[in-house]
């Protein structure tokens, strides 16, 4: 039982109170990243790594930052993550880096991480938030890759650039959904999983 009470920061964001599905937070990135699967992923991995880190620092100063400048203290603590962060990336997979553009930046702004650090790291102590970071981290990658998966699955008939569909379908007639690619279609994407998410959690539905 203890155990369980232990890890529940790290399980109850992936379905339970996932960040995007029952919070509705961070969809702006999840609109914007996920035409294809390999930029999703490294927003995923991303947004884990400084939500995480970010939550361990905050849980370690939260006795000595005063309450007056707290929001600017977690602004700077996540901005030197995302740096370091952006600086990796463009290191290790410059193409990718160069096609999440400016949303690498907005990590910054996440609501997600701004939302735990609020809530949780202020008020609990490094591994608990640490978990929590990880836990709200996985639960936002997942339904990014879920996307990303379909979105670039339908719309360019790849996943991670490599074609998925045979050219024999093409030659037969086969087309791209070109809308699959747009924006708009994320978000539809994300409300049939925010609709089989309650289906099979009853207690969310109102």
């Amino acid at each position: 039982m203890n155990l369980k009470k232990t890890f529940l920061p790290l399980i109850n964001p992936i379905s339970k109170d996932n960040p995007i599905l029952v919070q509705v937070l961070g969809i702006c990135s999840a609109l914007a990243v996920t035409s294809k699967l390999e930029p999703a992923l490294v927003m995923a991995v991303s947004v884990t790594a400084v939500c995480a880190l970010a939550n361990v620092i905050i849980s370690l100063m939260r006795n000595t930052i005063p309450q007056s400048i707290r929001i600017i203290v977690q602004l700077v603590v996540v901005a030197a993550l995302v740096v370091v962060v952006d600086q990796v990336l463009k290191a290790w997979n410059y193409e990718v880096s160069k096609a999440l553009s400016v949303f690498i930046g907005l990590i910054i702004t996440n609501c997600i991480i701004m939302g735990r650090l609020e809530a949780f790291a202020l008020n609990n102590r490094p591994w608990p938030s640490f978990l929590d970071g990880i836990g709200n981290g996985i639960g936002y990658g997942v339904i990014l890759i879920i996307v990303g998966f379909f979105r670039e699955l339908f719309g360019s008939g790849t996943l991670l650039g490599y074609q998925i569909f045979p050219q024999s379908w093409y030659d037969a007639g086969y087309m791209n959904n070109g809308l699959m690619i747009l924006p708009p279609m994320a978000l539809i994407v994300v409300a049939c999983i925010i609709w089989v998410h309650r289906s099979y959690n009853k207690d969310l539905q109102e």
